[in-house]
């Protein structure tokens, strides 16, 4: 099968890295292909970025169309335009922060979500509500603008750590989500450190895309997620008029 992994962002060396940890855990069997948006900003952090990466977000999935594949995963853990993409496509579409936390609650009663930013922890908390997991997870921030952790000597990974030993210690944590797509390649390393699950978000969005591929499921078309009408679009977004069925 062939998972496309798409970074909202236009910042290719995250796209890279989010490519490298999916091609760790896929099957034998499992094509990963990825994406970087052409459109929109360095990085995401909070509502405005998030609004405008959705464009170069649909516009990813819908180019990439006629070379085909079976699901997409969303290397943004905002879940940026996840919805939109799921209205979009008729394949399965999962986002990094709803596949974090649903594996996360396999594995720990309790566990804590660490990000970036305060205004990412904001959001994410209301997605880990909307996720049902509110009553088990708690989203702690870690002062961390997402491209320092780009830059080994920026301290971002010292201030990671610390947040993750404030969560086991104060949070009472049985397991650690990496709250940012930016922090992937940080868990198998942080795991043997700290002796608890550390759930990276690309690698358990891609297992999951795997497994409802194989089971012969995708998103229903039959209510919120239908396919968007078709009606004119103008200015910048007139490329949206003819809308180009993915899957």
């Amino acid at each position: 099968m062939r998972i496309l992994i798409v970074n909202p962002n236009t910042t290719a060396s995250m796209t890279e890295k989010a490519a490298t940890a999916a091609r760790a855990v896929a099957a034998s069997g499992t094509e990963i292909i990825a994406a970087t948006s052409r459109m929109g900003p360095v990085s995401i952090e909070g509502h405005y970025d998030g609004a405008l990466a959705i464009p170069g977000l649909l516009s990813e999935l819908r180019d990439r169309q006629p070379a085909g594949y079976d699901a997409a995963v969303i290397a943004c853990f905002d879940d940026t335009g996840l919805e939109a993409a799921r209205t979009f496509a008729d394949v399965p579409i999962l986002g990094l922060c709803e596949s974090a936390v649903v594996t996360a609650g396999f594995l720990a009663q309790r566990f804590t979500v660490v990000t970036t930013l305060e205004r990412s922890r904001v959001l994410i908390d209301n997605l880990v509500r909307r996720y049902g997991m509110g009553d088990r997870a708690k989203v702690r921030a870690s002062d961390i603008p997402v491209l320092e952790l780009e830059d080994p000597a920026s301290g971002a990974i010292g201030k990671l750590r610390a947040e993750i030993e404030r969560a086991l210690l104060e949070d009472g944590a049985e397991a650690i989500v990496l709250g940012c797509a930016g922090m992937t390649d940080l868990a198998r390393e942080l795991q043997e450190i700290y002796g608890v699950p550390v759930v990276d978000g690309v690698a358990a969005a891609v297992k999951q895309a795997e497994a409802l591929v194989s089971l012969g499921l995708s998103t229903s078309k039959r209510g919120s997620y239908a396919s968007p009408l078709p009606k004119p679009f103008t200015g910048a977004m007139s490329g949206f008029s003819s809308v180009l069925k993915v899957g």
